[in-house]
């Protein structure tokens, strides 16, 4: 069996051993989700226990984003950075498993949220190597597509397998890494490519280096970022608590198909995205996907009383938004770090501004929800959402955004003026 594995892996085209991998990565990372409090509350962890070490990954999480696109970006081979998250997440997985006492569990928690803000930029970058700048865009979308898909079928593996023994989710995920490093494997880079990920040769860079994370253009797609995540991030959590009250037993159910159904549009239409961004172009797609989350708070403030039916189909917004921004945003950062060697830095910077705009959404929704209703928290979520879409629209962000081409992204500094 495992022979006729490697020898299928073998014979597989480099795109669909990234294929394979982005899928078989994304399984993983839903091992780490909510299963984690549910295992260290069956080893009768309590509460203030399981909080701190969760809060902990969170921090560690959001303290790694920067380093750890700047360690992708210092590393010669994006494959070997790709190989070392991994097998620090498999680690992780194999820490919580054997020994889930506060040490291990703690030292897991930090390593797995170094290693996957690793995973992230290290996978856009060997997307970038292998499809060059024109096919960027559509090999982004098919990323998405399998990691929504592996997502999907792992939290459904998983929940079964936890069912009988919540450390063999553990177990699973770490197994579940060996195939994905021999996906990993067949992703072959040519040398000449090596420039596309942001590894100009250094006679080739502008010499902004680290000076781009204070690029404005930089700032403010952060900004927007941010803003984006703070509406976004209590969107659910807010409809699961008024679910919850309403439907009862069904709640479980409902939550389940608002997390599921986006996830399959992301994978419908993900590699759409990465197309049309050459054809209708990033800014008019960028406002598309920021502007459906407005949209989807704004209607749930509505419909949020209309029973489980109508909250499924608003929540299919999410998937607009998720397919959106996963494949739009590589695009504007890999023109805006053009020959600065820097692309996965300014990504590791655009996910710290989610991780703060996320971190403050929850707790300053919860505070308007208990003072003035549930729906003023929703409509509140919505103003941060719409900011962000004006902002990427009309705003100062919006001038480096290019509305059309073959290479969809940011302008290098002065083309914009040049091409008007």
């Amino acid at each position: 069996m495992g022979l006729s594995v490697r020898l299928a892996l073998k014979s597989m085209s480099p795109g669909r051993g990234l294929d394979l991998f982005s899928a078989l990565v994304a399984s993983v990372q839903t091992g780490f989700g909510p299963f984690v409090a549910v295992y260290l509350a069956s080893e009768a962890w309590t509460q203030q226990e399981i909080g701190a070490a969760l809060s902990l990954g969170t921090i560690a999480a959001m303290l790694s984003q920067v380093p750890a696109g700047a360690a992708v970006d210092a590393t010669s081979s994006k494959r070997v950075a790709a190989f070392v998250a991994c097998v620090a997440v498999a680690a992780s997985a194999l820490l919580l498993a054997v020994w889930p006492v506060r040490g291990p569990v703690l030292l897991a928690e930090v390593l797995h949220g170094f290693a996957s803000c690793m995973l992230g930029p290290a996978i856009a970058a060997v997307s970038l190597q292998m499809a060059g700048r024109a096919g960027f865009g559509e090999r982004l979308g098919r990323n998405a597509r399998w990691a929504a898909l592996g997502s999907g079928a792992a939290a459904a593996v998983m929940g079964v397998v936890g069912s009988w023994s919540e450390a063999a989710v553990f177990w699973l995920t770490a197994a579940l890494m060996g195939p994905a490093l021999l996906a990993l494997g067949q992703v072959r880079v040519k040398q000449s490519d090596q420039g596309d990920a942001g590894m100009d040769p250094p006679e080739m860079r502008t010499g902004r280096g680290w000076a781009v994370v204070r690029d404005w253009r930089v700032l403010g797609l952060a900004l927007c970022v941010g803003l984006f995540h703070l509406g976004n991030a209590a969107v659910l959590p807010l409809v699961s608590v008024g679910l919850t009250r309403s439907s009862g037993s069904r709640a479980s159910l409902v939550i389940a198909a608002c997390i599921v159904l986006p996830q399959l549009l992301v994978a419908a239409i993900s590699p759409w995205v990465g197309r049309a961004a050459g054809r209708v172009g990033v800014r008019a797609l960028l406002v598309v996907a920021m502007g459906a989350l407005p949209l989807r708070a704004g209607l749930l403030a509505v419909v949020g009383g209309w029973g489980p039916v109508p909250v499924v189909l608003v929540q299919l917004l999410d998937g607009l938004s998720a397919a959106g921004l996963g494949v739009l945003l590589p695009l504007v950062v890999a023109d805006l770090t053009r020959g600065t060697g820097r692309f996965n830095l300014v990504m590791g910077a655009l996910g710290l501004a989610a991780a703060l705009g996320a971190t403050v959404s929850t707790g300053a929704a919860g505070f308007v929800a208990d003072r003035y209703g549930m729906g003023a928290a929703l409509w509140a979520l919505a103003g941060a959402g719409a900011l962000a879409t004006v902002a990427v629209g009309v705003g100062p962000v919006a001038t480096g955004v290019r509305a059309a081409g073959p290479h969809p992204g940011v302008l290098p500094k002065g083309e914009g003026d040049r091409r008007r």
